[in-house]
């Protein structure tokens, strides 16, 4: 009995590698077939056209360099805002809570920052104000247009868009 039962399991044992050889033969077909089928489908049949659906860009403006953005930790505010500033206004002196995206979109915004120095930004062109206290500045229109801006807030959750903060005595700092 133990020669006819051996043979038996070794036909059996060949039988099931060929399955597997087979099996894993055939899986590797039908990917091939698959990634060949997908030659044939037209581009357009993975997108879908869209309807009913407007868009109006508002603003557009170019950075002057890299605009490294940074969210808040933990839940954000995210809030878009038209501002003017009259021709001889100022924003007063303030800070942010977080970070700001600004573009210009008509007239040109003077801003002095807390160190000092003085940044020109023309319409057509974009900024980042940084977040915290150690970042005051006030933002003037010392041109004859208004200076339309549109910016994005990204604020700590509940913050207020910006707090006062103390003038900055410039004559003192040159």
């Amino acid at each position: 009995m133990g020669r006819p039962q051996e043979r038996h399991e070794h036909e059996q044992q060949e039988r099931r590698e060929r399955q597997g050889r087979l099996g894993r033969v055939g899986k590797g077909l039908v990917i091939v077939g698959c990634v060949a089928a997908l030659g044939f489908v037209p581009a357009a049949a993975v997108a879908t056209p869209g309807s009913g659906v407007s868009g109006t860009v508002v603003a557009k403006g170019t950075s002057v360099g890299k605009l490294k953005v940074k969210a808040p930790k933990g839940r954000t505010d995210v809030t878009f805002r038209t501002i003017t500033v009259e021709p001889g206004g100022s924003t007063g002196w303030h800070t942010h809570r977080g970070q700001l995206i600004a573009v210009v979109k008509s007239g040109t915004l003077t801003r002095t920052l807390d160190d000092c120095s003085v940044e020109v930004t023309p319409a057509g062109t974009s900024f980042i104000e940084p977040a915290g206290a150690k970042h005051r500045h006030i933002g003037r229109n010392l041109g004859s247009e208004p200076v339309v801006l549109w910016v994005t807030y990204l604020l700590p959750a509940g913050s207020e868009l910006s707090d006062d903060a103390d003038a900055v005595d410039c004559g003192k700092k040159k």
